[in-house]
């Protein structure tokens, strides 16, 4: 019977261990980041306020391509939105966003987001009217922490 209890004991322990192991990965399953705004920030349907926001994909079955965008806690949702797979050149150790220059007054479009070391990323959706005007404003990318890198599109030539 010792050795039975043994067993049991071991196996407890790397149970215990590898469902460590998978919750430190959470993260990276949901690609959440955090993103600071320093200005007001259009997202499709509203404007979100300079701050803090933590960004992630939402667990879906049928769907990757669903992007939440909550408070740094997640205790408030500020919008859950549809978006599209896009692609970048080269990928950055850290969290990437293209921004459309609307002009003057204007807040900046979020138009895509990249979590670090992903070449594929999230296209924002909006509606037909707003994305031939996206398509013609220059847009640039930003890196978290790093200076800001021309974008492929900046022609406004589309994706």
């Amino acid at each position: 019977m010792k050795i039975n209890k043994l067993y049991v004991v071991i196996g407890l322990i790397i149970a215990f261990t590898l469902f460590l192991e998978l919750a430190a990965h959470a993260d990276e399953s949901d690609q959440a980041s955090t993103i600071t705004f320093s200005e007001p920030v259009q997202i499709p349907g509203q404007v979100l306020p300079a701050g803090t926001y933590l960004f992630k994909l939402v667990n879906s079955a049928s769907d990757r391509h669903i992007v939440q965008i909550l408070s740094p806690e997640s205790t408030d949702v500020y919008a859950t939105l549809q978006t599209i797979a896009t692609e970048r050149r080269e990928p950055t150790g850290d969290t990437a966003v293209t921004f459309a220059e609307q002009g003057a007054g204007k807040p900046e479009v979020l138009v895509k987001w990249f979590y670090p070391g992903r070449e594929i990323g999230s296209e924002f959706l909006y509606p037909k009217e707003k994305e031939k005007e996206l398509a013609q404003d220059r847009q640039q990318t930003v890196v978290a922490n790093q200076h800001t890198l021309p974008d492929s599109d900046t022609s406004g030539a589309g994706n």
